[in-house]
């Protein structure tokens, strides 16, 4: 765990739990068996909350393979009439060759599509993506959007001069 929390078990905790031993062999009292196992009770409940609580709150780990997909527009993160327009007009994928397929649509008929290809950056620990995409692009394509990971799921961000801030997410568009 953490330096205080092995300092505080290492000089009090360890010896308390040998004070308490001795204590009991010694008298046969068994309230000190009973503080050594609450003492102990509270440490490993305590371990356990810990490390269950890091299992909701830390962000998902993303390798390259998670990246692959298709993509559409978040609309939980904005919703209303705007993100509904985009959720019809804009999705992208990006496939196992590293492709990058922008697809202008009208709902479910793909309309254009913008071909690019996928770089995954090295010098990061989790995947770093610029877009290669052939000129003229359209105005949400950016080279480097952000990717923004949460606990179970993960957004990329364009940044549209139009639009502002556009936000993918991984899956397949479905008609309302």
């Amino acid at each position: 765990m953490g330096f205080l929390f092995n300092l505080l078990l290492g000089l009090i905790v360890v010896p308390l739990t040998v004070v308490l031993i001795i204590l009991w062999l010694i008298k046969r009292d068994n309230q000190y068996k009973q503080i050594l196992f609450s003492v102990w009770f509270v440490i490993i409940a305590l371990i356990v909350f810990v490390y269950t609580a890091k299992l909701f709150n830390n962000k998902m780990e993303l390798d390259h393979n998670d990246i692959h997909g298709e993509y559409i527009i978040d609309r939980k993160k904005f919703s209303g009439k705007q993100a509904d327009w985009q959720y019809d007009h804009f999705r992208f994928e990006i496939t196992k060759k590293n492709e990058f397929l922008f697809h202008l649509t009208e709902k479910d008929k793909i309309i254009k599509t913008y071909k690019g290809k996928v770089e995954f950056l090295k010098e990061y620990n989790r995947p770093r993506i610029i877009l290669h995409v052939d000129t003229p692009r359209h105005h949400v394509i950016e080279d480097m959007p952000t990717l923004y990971r949460g606990i179970w799921s993960f957004n990329y961000v364009f940044n549209s001069p139009y639009f502002g801030n556009v936000f993918f997410t991984k899956g397949k568009w479905q008609a309302d």
